[in-house]
């Protein structure tokens, strides 16, 4: 199957946990426009983790959709890790044009509906690998793109940066996200390097649908047509990619569904995917570097 067009071909990304789910939805979204895609993530041999998904899959498919797939294992909570990927891309392709930071660690307890006071404490990988290798893999990618004069980091949040969701240490990951890119995007005006946080809502992926069966009240408080598949956030990536204009949401937070709106996009079943900003809350942070909205 080829590209469904050109307009991401000699660009360059790199998408964090890439293996399956989300990751794995960007990294092929961002194939069918023709980008190279350095597909990072811990799984690497089939059976090595509890749902189905490599690296090496992901690549695979990246190919298949067009695109050109790099597998690198990646290990989030080891810094020389992730300094050795951002310098293989410097090295190997001389630039970066997309960083997508959508890895997170999921432990069990997060899903638990107890108190964050019954929950153990290395429940705090949430932390470490959602923002702290967020801003670690960040920090390596500005210092290609600036030079440069262009490029895009992404970071995927959600609604539970302002509405409760499973539990303390996922939303205050969540949250600080959003914050982070509002202010990387004010350090970032004027070097042609955008920085964006993007809401997503309810998501198909191996471990949500996992989740629907076995975590009490799930599957009862969900309306299955609010839910996208994981390449739909890659369709908004890849839209903001090519805007030319993207520098003016820089610094900002966005629905998903609301940019796919303004983008004409629709989901890979060609369903539009509703935003739940009345439901579930609104972005505290708009493009620029200090406006604020109120939930």
């Amino acid at each position: 199957m080829g590209s469904l067009s050109n307009g991401l071909a000699g660009r360059v990304a790199v998408v964090t946990g890439a293996s399956r789910g989300i990751g794995k939805g960007i990294a092929c979204a961002l194939a069918e426009h023709g980008a190279t895609v350095y597909v990072t993530g811990r799984t690497v041999n089939p059976g090595q983790h509890a749902l189905p998904g490599t690296v090496n899959q992901t690549v695979e498919e990246v190919n298949a959709r067009g695109g050109r797939g790099v597998a690198v294992p990646l290990d989030l909570a080891d810094d020389a890790q992730i300094a050795a990927l951002f310098e293989q891309v410097r090295r190997d392709e001389g630039r970066l044009d997309i960083l997508v930071n959508n890895a997170m660690a999921i432990p069990d307890a997060m899903t638990r509906r107890d108190g964050f006071w019954e929950k153990p404490l290395d429940e705090w990988e949430i932390w470490d690998t959602g923002m702290r290798a967020a801003y670690i893999a960040a920090w390596h990618a500005a210092q290609i793109m600036v030079p440069q004069g262009s490029g895009l980091i992404a970071a995927l949040s959600g609604y539970v940066g302002v509405t409760y969701t499973y539990d303390v240490i996922f939303g205050t990951t969540k949250t600080a996200t959003d914050r982070m890119m509002r202010d990387m995007g004010h350090e970032l005006r004027g070097t042609g390097v955008s920085a964006v946080s993007l809401w997503q809502g309810f998501t198909y992926t191996e471990r949500a649908t996992e989740n629907l069966k076995t975590v009490p009240g799930m599957a009862n408080q969900l309306n299955s047509a609010v839910g996208s598949s994981p390449e739909f956030p890659g369709r908004v990536v890849a839209a903001l990619a090519m805007d030319p204009q993207v520098g003016s949401r820089s610094g900002g937070t966005f629905i998903n569904a609301e940019l796919a709106a303004e983008y004409g996009l629709t989901d890979r079943d060609g369903r539009t995917i509703p935003s739940l900003r009345e439901t579930r809350g609104a972005p505290l942070w708009a493009a620029g570097d200090t406006t604020w909205r109120a939930s």
